[in-house]
């Protein structure tokens, strides 16, 4: 820290134990870091993310859906005098707190998913100035977002096709290995990625460098190979947006 000119800051440093759920969770009391004692806690935040020592992103999903309901009903309370601009509203305070890192989000169990397609369902239903009990999916379609899991893919797919073509941080890029055949197969020209192994579902699946090969493969090769980002966005919004709702 002294080399880079830092120093700690004794009121805003927590210590996270990572444990896997069913483990019991590792004996670590502190940790000393100069003069100063660092004691574990069970949660802390990092760029605006709640990260629990499970990983299980439990509380960080419970206090985004807290926050956005609330402002739901700030903004259902004055929707009649709102014309237009309702949608620029519910995205600058609802919608754009579903899309803030929401690839760590990826492999949650659908109980924590379903919390958040509760709060854009909501969102849908103030924009379209409909009643709480209204089917919501035609709303969706009419607004033409993607549900909550979908734009989850969307948004790790987009990284990878970014770190495959140099334009994300080299930590990004490193995580991902084309895959080169050993022969001259036709599989070698389908934009295909290394698929590593992984032990633990749960966990593991939701490392950025195996779920991003497993969605990548399984993209048609019309859309691995698009011409840049802009018609890579297009191309995959469509398919996920027919996947979702047809």
């Amino acid at each position: 820290m002294l080399l880079n000119n830092l120093r700690l800051n004794n009121d805003n440093t927590e210590l996270l134990v990572l444990h896997a759920k069913h483990r019991p969770k590792p004996p670590l009391d502190s940790i000393t870091v100069g003069d100063a004692t660092v004691e574990p806690t069970c949660s802390a935040r990092n760029i605006g993310v709640v990260f629990d020592d499970t990983m299980s992103f439990e509380e960080h999903v419970n206090e985004l859906c807290r926050t956005a309901f609330y402002h739901i009903r700030n903004i259902s309370r004055i929707r009649p005098c709102l014309s237009d601009s309702t949608k620029t509203l519910v995205h600058a305070l609802v919608t754009s707190r579903l899309y803030y890192c929401n690839a760590l989000l990826y492999g949650l169990p659908d109980y924590l998913i379903q919390r958040l397609q509760y709060v854009m369902n909501a969102a849908a239903k103030v924009i379209i100035c409909k009643r709480k009990l209204d089917h919501v999916t035609p709303l969706l379609i009419e607004l033409h977002w993607l549900p909550v899991r979908q734009r989850i893919v969307f948004k790790i797919l987009l990284y990878t096709f970014k770190a495959l073509h140099g334009v994300t941080p080299m930590y990004l890029t490193e995580l991902i290995t084309p895959y080169i055949p050993r022969r001259a197969l036709r599989s070698a020209d389908h934009f295909l990625l290394e698929q590593p192994t992984h032990k633990l579902k749960s966990i593991g699946l939701r490392a950025f460098s195996v779920c991003a090969p497993y969605l990548w493969n399984s993209l048609p090769f019309e859309i691995k190979s698009s011409a840049s980002v802009y018609i890579f966005k297009a191309k995959l919004k469509t398919y996920l947006f027919r996947q979702a709702y047809f």
